[in-house]
């Protein structure tokens, strides 16, 4: 999601850098926990969702254009393969939405930075789709 020039200042900066990142992955995982209509996506966690939120706090930074963290510990992200493990449908896909629509609604102010965001996740979340719901 990084941004094509150098002038312009990165999502990460712009959404405020690391306190505001962390901000969002903590409340994105307090709705996930909340929220009855996201149980199923829920349910693809551990009980403790510390490591979740570390994960994808380390991931958003370099992702949003700041260090990037999870590169530097794990390597390339390969999203969709370290995904691969868990079941998720279209449901999964909606309930994790709901979560990260919510927290970015709640944590991010500028409306066209928060539009352009939601709208990355909504590609992200479509590719990890890796099954079909029941019909």
């Amino acid at each position: 999601m990084s941004e094509d020039t150098t002038d312009t200042p990165s999502v990460y900066d712009r959404l405020g850098g690391e306190p505001a990142v962390r901000a969002l992955v903590e409340r994105f995982y307090a709705l996930m926990d909340e929220l009855p209509q996201a149980q199923a996506v829920r349910r693809l966690h551990p009980p403790s969702l510390a490591h979740s939120a570390d994960s994808l706090f380390k991931f958003l930074s370099g992702w949003f254009g700041g260090p990037p963290l999870y590169i530097r510990k794990r390597g390339h992200p390969r999203l969709r393969m370290r995904h691969m493990p868990f079941a998720i449908g279209p449901a999964e896909r909606d309930q994790w939405l709901l979560c990260m629509r919510q927290a970015l609604a709640e944590q991010v102010t500028d409306d066209p930075l928060r539009a352009a965001v939601e709208q990355a996740f909504v590609g992200m979340a479509d590719h990890m789709i890796n099954r079909a719901d029941p019909v």
